[in-house]
C-alpha cells in the first residue's frame, strides 16, 4: 500500500535546466523530500522553462523513489483566467500570449512579432487591416506592377504627392 501512495506526488520547482535533450528539474516534493535531475515528459511539439516556484506532479514508477519523472508544471501566478470553454491559450511570465478564442478569432500580444519563413509568407483573406505605418527593405508588386523603391522629393506627409523621382527617372 505504501508503494501505491508513493506513485504521485505534488511538488514545487527548485531548478529547472533546460540545456539537455530531456529537460531536469530539481523538484522540492511534499514532506521537505528534494530530489534532483528529475526528467520532465514534455508533449511533443511544446516545451517551456518553468520558473522556481512553478508547481508540478512527479510520478514515481512502482512507487520507487530513486528514479521519478516530472508529468506536468503549472504556474499559477501566470495563468490566464477567464477563457471561455473550449478555449486555449499559451503564456508567458512576461504577458506574451497566444489565445486561441471562440469563433474561430486568433489573439496575439507581445512586445515585437518575429517571423521567418524561408520560402514565402501568403495572406488568403479579403482584408488586411493595420495601424501604423508599414516599412518595406524591398520592392513592391501590387496586381502584378512592380512598385520600385526610389527616391522622391518634396514628399507632402500624408497627402502622397510628391515632386516625382529624384534624378528626372520614371
Amino acid at each position: 500500500m505504501s508503494r501505491l501512495m508513493n506513485m504521485l506526488t505534488r511538488g514545487v520547482v527548485a531548478l529547472a535546466k533546460s540545456t539537455g535533450k530531456l529537460q531536469t528539474l530539481q523538484m522540492r516534493l511534499t514532506a521537505g523530500e528534494v530530489k534532483d535531475a528529475m526528467e520532465h515528459l514534455e508533449p511533443y511539439g511544446y516545451t517551456s522553462c518553468p520558473h522556481e516556484g512553478a508547481e508540478g506532479l512527479a510520478a514515481f514508477l512502482g512507487g520507487d523513489r530513486s528514479h521519478g519523472v516530472v508529468l506536468v508544471v503549472a504556474d499559477r501566478r501566470y495563468r490566464i483566467k477567464g477563457l471561455q470553454a473550449g478555449e486555449v491559450a499559451i503564456y508567458t511570465d512576461e504577458g506574451d500570449k497566444i489565445h486561441f478564442k471562440r469563433g474561430r478569432i486568433i489573439d496575439i500580444e507581445t512586445g515585437t512579432l518575429n517571423i521567418t519563413a524561408t520560402a514565402g509568407v501568403h495572406f488568403d483573406t479579403p482584408t488586411i487591416t493595420q495601424t501604423g505605418e508599414i516599412v518595406s527593405q524591398g520592392d513592391q508588386i501590387a496586381g502584378g506592377v512592380s512598385q520600385m523603391t526610389h527616391p522622391h522629393g518634396g514628399v507632402q506627409r500624408g497627402s502622397g504627392q510628391t515632386d516625382g523621382p529624384i534624378g528626372g527617372g520614371a
